[in-house]
């Protein structure tokens, strides 16, 4: 009986973060076919870019810049963004024989919906600007190829359309 007591609002909150998920999948559906024959972009830009030739003890810079090319204040959830501290794997980085690099950094559990604190905010026409040390989060191996592809677009509602790819190299 424990047991169900704890089950129940379980599924409760999960259906309703599916539900919500289903409803801004139709949404976003229905807006990229209006989309496709406006030419105005109606939602948030990321853009990525890694330099991969770093000297020893120096950081593997990721450089996470969210574009507002809208006419109106845009927001944004920084989870699974490099806006907030390494708290989630938001990158799917593999080398050249498709082997997915290992996570190595925390992964928060979270509270749904997201409180209002967890949002930023774009004012029309500008950026932000993110920096995020991908040795500190992921098991990179020194002259490999990689390629990086934002996957967070799920939690903070960004879209990248960027697949990079750079060469771990340590300089002396």
């Amino acid at each position: 009986m424990k047991n169900i007591k704890l089950i129940i609002p379980a599924l409760l909150v999960l259906f309703s973060a599916c539900s919500e998920a289903t409803r801004n999948t139709a949404n976003s559906k229905s807006e990229s076919t209006t989309e496709s024959t406006s030419s105005k972009n109606d939602s948030l830009e990321v853009k990525l870019k890694i330099n991969g030739n770093v000297a020893t003890g120096d950081p593997l810079l990721l450089r996470f810049v969210v574009y507002n090319n809208t006419d109106s204040t845009k927001s944004f959830c920084i989870w699974h963004t490099p806006f907030e501290p390494l708290m989630s794997s938001y990158l799917s980085i593999t080398n050249e024989k498709g082997e997915e690099a290992q996570y190595k950094g925390a992964m928060a559990k979270r509270v749904m919906p997201p409180p209002a604190s967890s949002y930023s905010k774009v004012k029309p026409g500008d950026s932000l600007v993110a920096n995020a040390d991908l040795l500190k989060a992921y098991d990179l191996k020194k002259g490999a190829s990689y390629k990086a592809v934002y996957t967070g677009g799920n939690m903070s509602g960004l879209v990248s359309r960027d697949t990079i790819t750079f060469i771990y190299t340590d300089l002396h």
